[in-house]
């Protein structure tokens, strides 16, 4: 698969829905659960969900950490599930970023060390540009702070740089402005997009409520 190493143009997901709600008795409302849903490269998406009805799971079947689900996902013509090992590992350096909903932090590590790691890896932002993210984030002064002595708040600042610290078709963040106000939620909102939009990206944003108030392509409920 020559291409699929370098990019990714569409994301097809074909009658998926979650092992467990397949065999329930009452089954979900859902604009993606069961149905034909394509996300394109480019694009800006938001996938609104109440609590419980699978918004993280989506987000880990697509990144190929879950496989507990029915139904095919395609990168382009593929099914993930076709993917070995080393190209999962590729696509998660070249094609994917996920911002996860409970962060995936190094607590014993310092807001730097933790995106140093991924940068290291990637080689693809320049300390400059990080820099620059620290300061417009207002977290510049909590660099060499451990992350495990941060608020919530603060670490998702972090993971945010830390997953725009390598190329991506495809950017999945899973509750990213949970824990900030307004201006930052505005903020992030504004850095997301401009790397998305630097890149020729996709973004898919997932929330139970809060969420970027941003010039969304399509809005889908989970």
């Amino acid at each position: 698969m020559p291409d699929i190493l370098n990019h990714i143009d569409r994301i097809s997901l074909n009658a998926v829905i979650p092992q467990v709600f397949a065999n329930a008795d009452i089954q979900p409302q859902s604009d993606v659960w069961q149905h034909d849903v394509n996300f394109e490269r480019g694009r800006l998406y938001l996938v609104e969900a109440n609590s419980g009805t699978g918004k993280s799971s989506l987000c880990s079947y697509i990144y190929g950490y879950r496989s507990d689900y029915e139904g095919t996902i395609s990168f382009d013509s593929t099914d993930i599930k076709t993917l070995g090992v080393a190209e999962w590992t590729t696509m998660r350096l070249q094609c994917l970023s996920l911002l996860w909903q409970e962060l995936r932090l190094f607590s014993e590590l310092t807001a730097w060390e933790n995106i140093a790691i991924k940068n290291q890896l990637t080689h693809y932002q320049s300390e400059k540009q990080i820099n620059q993210w620290f300061e417009a984030l207002g977290i510049a002064d909590r660099k060499h702070t451990l992350v495990g002595r941060m608020s919530f708040g603060q670490q998702q600042r972090v993971a945010l740089i830390r997953a725009l610290c390598q190329p991506f078709s495809f950017i999945f963040v899973d509750e990213p402005i949970s824990h900030l106000d307004d201006t930052n939620s505005a903020i992030v909102g504004q850095i997301l997009t401009d790397e998305a939009r630097r890149q020729g990206a996709a973004v898919v944003v997932t929330s139970i409520g809060k969420h970027m108030q941003l010039n969304y392509d399509k809005t889908l409920r989970l």
